[in-house]
């Protein structure tokens, strides 16, 4: 949102390679009117991608990914100035990738979200084994 202005256009521009190739993906939003949009729910839909959305008048479905947020704003885009939008989304790709595969949340026993998933799916196989 480099202009002020909250677009959907980045789901058509951001090309298969990225979302379709990790099926399981959710997409947590608020109620806001972009995200509640039938076009932009469909369009999600045919990706793969889960849409969830809080509840309404239930500020607690959010907190979770408020904070990812607050912490993704203070770690990566506070202070900067990107010059252009292929800075600012390179930024923030490395962001993420550091955020899931290197940075430990105490929230997950110190380990990444990348370690945690493993592990949790690890189990869930081997419970379904059992």
């Amino acid at each position: 949102m480099l202009n002020g202005v909250i677009k959907s256009g980045w789901l058509h521009d951001s090309g298969d390679n990225y979302l379709d190739a990790r099926r399981g993906l959710v997409h947590h939003s608020d109620r806001g009117s972009q995200y509640a949009a039938k076009d932009y729910r469909k369009l999600l839909k045919a990706r793969g991608i889960t849409v969830s959305m809080s509840r309404k008048g239930d500020c607690w479905d959010n907190a979770p990914m408020e904070s990812v947020n607050g912490t993704f704003k203070v770690e990566c885009v506070h202070g900067e100035h990107f010059k252009t939008r292929a800075q600012a989304k390179r930024a923030i790709m490395e962001y993420i990738g550091y955020y899931n595969t290197e940075r430990r949340h105490s929230a997950l026993g110190n380990v990444t979200p990348a370690q945690f998933e493993r592990r949790w799916r690890a189990a869930k196989e081997k419970s379904a084994q059992l």
